[in-house]
C-alpha cells in the first residue's frame, strides 16, 4: 500500500497506538485517530500528525463502532488500511475470573477487532483493496497463568487474522503483530523477569512495534495471514 493511503488506528491516543499513528504519519500515510475517552491525548496526537482527524467510539458497542466508520467514510474517505490496536488488559487468578471480567476483555480485544475488520473491509473492497494489521500479543502465543482470559482473547485475534486472510483475499491482506514486553515507565517484578528471559536482554519499544506495523502495510501483497512477534526472541524460549 502506498504511503499516501488512509489508515485508521484504533486506540491511538496513548502508548503503542500513539507511536503507530506518529510513525505512519511520518512515513507519509494519512492517519485517522480513534479514541474512546482520552480526547485530550487524542488531540495531542492529532497535533503531532499535522491535524489528523480524530474519531470517538466505544468499540465494545457494535452500533457505536458502526457509527464511527460511517463518519470516517464521510469525513476522511474510504479506508485503505486498518490497525486494530485498541485492547484491554487485566490480571486475575483464573479461579476468580467472573463473567463480567471475561466479557470486559473479549468485547474489545476480540469482538471489536472482528467488527472493525468487517467495517473496514467493506470500505477497502469498494476502494479496490487494502491492508489490515491486528495487534495481538505474546500472550496469544505463549500461556500466562494469571491472564487466561487475556491470552484466550489474543489467541483468538491470531486465528481471526488467519481466517480473515483467507476470507478477504485477494483484495485485502490481513496480518498480525504480536508485541512482547513493551514497558511504559517502571516495570513490575513479573515484567522484569520477562525482560531477563528475553534473548535480546531488554524490553521492546513502541516505535519497534510501529515499524513492524509499517512493514505489513507496505509489504508485498503475497504476505498475508502471518504473525510477526516483536518480542526480542522471547517466544522462542
Amino acid at each position: 500500500m502506498a504511503g499516501e493511503g488512509r489508515v485508521l488506528i484504533t486506540g491511538a491516543a496513548k502508548r503503542i497506538g500513539r507511536a503507530i499513528a506518529v510513525e505512519l504519519f511520518r512515513r507519509g500515510f494519512q492517519v485517522a485517530i480513534h479514541y474512546h475517552t482520552s480526547r485530550r491525548e487524542a488531540e495531542e496526537v492529532s497535533r503531532e500528525c499535522s491535524g489528523a482527524p480524530i474519531f470517538q467510539a466505544d468499540l465494545a458497542k457494535v452500533d457505536d463502532l458502526g457509527r464511527m466508520f460511517r463518519e470516517i467514510r464521510e469525513h476522511f474517505g474510504l479506508l485503505n488500511g486498518l490497525v486494530n490496536n485498541a485492547a484491554r488488559f487485566t490480571r486475575f487468578d483464573p479461579l476468580a475470573i467472573t463473567e463480567r471480567d471475561w466479557d470486559f476483555i473479549h468485547e474489545v480485544n476480540l469482538k471489536a477487532t472482528f467488527f472493525c475488520c468487517q467495517q473496514a473491509a467493506r470500505q477497502m473492497k469498494e476502494a479496490g483493496g487494502g491492508r489490515i494489521v491486528n495487534i495481538s500479543s505474546l500472550g496469544g502465543i505463549r500461556p500466562w497463568a494469571e491472564h487466561v482470559h487475556y491470552c484466550a482473547s489474543k489467541a483468538g485475534v491470531i486465528m481471526l487474522t488467519k481466517a480473515l486472510a483467507k476470507a478477504l483475499a485477494p483484495e485485502i491482506t490481513v496480518n498480525s503483530v504480536a508485541p512482547g514486553v513493551i514497558l511504559f515507565g517502571e516495570g513490575d517484578e513479573r515484567s522484569e523477569r520477562m525482560v531477563q528471559a528475553t534473548p535480546m536482554h531488554r524490553p521492546g519499544t513502541p516505535e519497534e512495534v510501529a515499524q513492524a506495523v509499517h512493514f505489513f502495510l507496505t509489504a508485498p501483497e503475497f504476505i498475508t495471514g502471518q504473525v510477526l512477534a516483536v518480542d526480542g526472541g522471547l517466544s522462542q524460549r
